[in-house]
């Protein structure tokens, strides 16, 4: 009965502590679905009066908010980022998990630290660098700092440590070459591993708000949440049309994560389970 009463009591509080978190989320999705004066009303009100969508048309019929442009520009930088740090991340882990060479263990530290590094010391080196390479205002600049993820190379090489050694040396013996043992043989074991680095790095680049802000100076470069920002600037005294505008923004990767939330909750709980 002890037990059975912790267990209950544990899923009052997590019960609590997630209708705390989702409370906001409602309450945007609700006051997109009011009017003007209903939205701004003293006292407010929770729940729409009489619901209506007409703030969704207003801002997918806007000249000045082509939201198909900005949906296609943070999807290509996503994309291309997750594509380039899965492939890149499960290439470096696997080879820091299963081979030996001088100064591995240094070097791996020395990557694993470079994630205490603020953004804020890497920000102007980093915009200098991009523009000596003739990559300001270009999508093409927030793609290529994605070649190297010392997140992702911890966590595959962590996933990469519970591969056994047999399985790998059995295929050498078989004559397979290191490239077809990593193809065939580690990476569909590290599935979990990618899946959870490829949705955090979508959700990552997706909600970027900072960096791509120095990056594209042009307006029609720009990405979903610096227009979502400069829209609810524009729009500051209208608070359904910025509700609105950010249910479309968070609608891909609130669907993403829901998809992905059991593969991004296995990977961080496997990932500590080797040393």
């Amino acid at each position: 009965q002890r037990l059975r009463f912790g267990r209950l009591a544990v899923y009052v509080f997590l019960l609590v502590g997630s209708l705390i978190a989702l409370l906001p989320f409602v309450w945007m999705i609700l006051a997109s679905l009011k009017t003007g004066p209903e939205v701004r009303q003293i006292p407010p009100s929770f729940w729409p009066e009489a619901p209506t969508l007409d703030n969704y048309r207003t801002i997918l019929t806007d000249p000045t908010l082509p939201l198909s442009l900005f949906y296609r520009n943070s999807a290509i930088i996503a994309i291309s980022n997750v594509i380039l740090a899965v492939g890149t991340s499960a290439l470096f882990g696997y080879i820091f998990a299963k081979f030996d060479f001088p100064g591995k263990r240094a070097l791996f530290w020395f990557i694993v630290a470079t994630m205490m590094i603020p953004f804020q010391v890497t920000m102007i080196p980093g915009y200098l660098i991009l523009a000596k390479l003739g990559l300001i205002n270009k999508l093409t600049g927030l793609i290529i700092g994605s070649a190297f993820n010392a997140f992702g190379i911890f966590l595959v090489r962590q996933f990469a440590l519970s591969i056994p050694g047999e399985m790998l040396d059995a295929a050498r013996v078989d004559g397979a070459s290191e490239w077809r043992i990593f193809w065939s043989i580690a990476l569909p074991q590290l599935g979990p591993a990618l899946a959870t680095l490829g949705m955090m790095t979508f959700m990552w680049n997706w909600n970027a708000y900072l960096w791509p802000l120095i990056v594209l100076t042009e307006q029609n470069k720009r990405t979903l949440p610096i227009i979502l920002n400069w829209y609810s600037t524009q729009h500051s005294n209208q608070i359904q049309l910025t509700m609105a505008a950010s249910v479309l923004v968070i609608i891909p990767i609130l669907f993403v994560f829901l998809l992905t939330q059991r593969w991004i909750v296995r990977g961080m709980t496997l990932s500590g389970m080797k040393g």
